[in-house]
């Protein structure tokens, strides 16, 4: 008998993102189920949280906790630059371990929120090249990818996908960024988003609730001059958003995505201080959608808020940070109901969202089909998975 399958899942997992361990979570229960003797390890940034959560062995991404830290003296940039070498050693060693590691989703080929090229993007070419080098298949699967405007980043990240064995992207618009890149992308597939393969929960819903997606933002890799201009327009704008609800007589649910998030909660509660409006305590993806399902409609950022909201087939206004949000509600039937949060509109966000209200029950039916569509999409490429990296007797 063949011993069973040893499968790695690494990234930004467990630190404290709602979408990435949503993406992890959706990857999880595919294995489970499909391949349930299968030895699971987790290269991962928050390795306590998710052997607690979800009861697998974990191995920290860096040697160095305070990668993801701004240096602060000396010793701590010493200790950055150190943490680089040990964990050439440390990556590869685990990867030789696996038969395969697989990516789950996220944003992991992206630069559209401030990103340094020596952190994450580093660790997943030390994954890739790792696994070229010891013969493990190193699989990303529905990935999210941009061009960048960084020379070594977009380097970085350009290798970083071009060593994978596998690579398949969550919107066509990654899969021509990685071609741009250079990356040879003809054996490349789009699938949807993994989130889509999350269960849909059933709760009651209080009838007209608004869900209220909020994000810390402050712009991208090029915006860091004004980087707390535009926080505060941000914030300003869905502030006064939640206050003409809160006129008008609706309760308004406030949602993360991030714990970072948080601090935006705190400053629309305090603004307003009114008691219709509540804050749902989540720290998954699983408890995001079940506390999103009890809301009429949906305006939100983050796009595992916007994904979260179409997925459970509410009427949705997104608030997007970049092209993938708009992307995504366009595929979902919902293109006209856009706006960029950095240049909040807030005259056409009013006329958007009661435009929204309007046609709720066409757009519900519409966003129903195109969901269960996703999920079945998700079916095929699990099943591509299991057949190209996971049958049995693997090595």
């Amino acid at each position: 008998m063949s011993p069973p399958a040893r499968i790695g899942l690494f990234g930004l997992l467990g630190s404290g993102n709602l979408g990435n361990d949503g993406s992890f979570e959706a990857v999880l229960g595919y294995l489970r189920t499909e391949h349930p003797d299968a030895a699971l390890h987790v290269m991962c940034g928050g390795p306590e949280i998710v052997a607690s959560r979800y009861g697998l062995e974990t191995t920290a991404l860096n040697w160095y906790r305070g990668e993801y830290r701004t240096a602060s003296g000396p010793l701590s940039i010493a200790m950055k630059a150190l943490g680089k070498l040990v964990d050439v050693v440390r990556t590869a060693a685990w990867v030789r371990r696996q038969d395969v590691v697989i990516v789950p989703g996220m944003g992991v080929l992206e630069s559209t929120l401030p990103l340094r090229p020596w952190g994450f993007p580093y660790a997943l070419l030390l994954l890739s090249a790792s696994g070229r080098l010891v013969g493990t298949k190193v699989a990303l699967v529905s990935v999210g990818a941009n061009v960048s405007g960084h020379r070594a980043t977009r380097t970085i990240i350009g290798w970083a996908a071009r060593l994978a064995a596998f690579r398949s992207y969550r919107d066509e618009p990654s899969r021509d960024a990685m071609r741009e890149m250079g990356v040879d992308v003809t054996r490349d597939h789009v699938y949807p988003d993994l989130a889509f393969a999350l269960p849909v929960p059933s709760e009651p819903v209080y009838p007209g609730a608004v869900g209220v997606g909020v994000m810390a933002y402050y712009g991208g890799n090029d915006d860091r001059a004004r980087a707390d201009e535009i926080y505060q327009s941000y914030v300003d704008n869905v502030t006064r958003f939640v206050a003409k609800l809160v006129a008008d007589g609706r309760q308004v649910r406030l949602f993360i995505g991030d714990q970072a998030d948080r601090q935006v909660v705190t400053e629309i509660m305090t603004e307003l201080g009114s008691p219709l409006i509540s804050a749902a305590d989540t720290s998954t993806l699983d408890e995001l959608l079940r506390a999103m399902s009890a809301v009429e409609t949906v305006v939100a950022t983050r796009y595992h808020n916007v994904l979260c909201a179409l997925k459970l087939a509410k009427p949705t206004l997104s608030i997007g940070y970049a092209r993938k949000n708009d992307v995504l509600m366009t595929e979902l039937g919902l293109g006209e109901f856009c706006q960029s949060a950095k240049e909040i509109d807030f005259d056409a966000l009013v006329r958007q969202f009661t435009e929204l209200e309007s046609r709720a029950d066409e757009l519900s039916e519409t966003l129903a089909k195109r969901g269960a569509e996703q999920a079945r999409l998700l079916e095929r490429q699990f099943s591509e998975l299991s057949s190209a990296f996971l049958p049995m007797g693997v090595r």
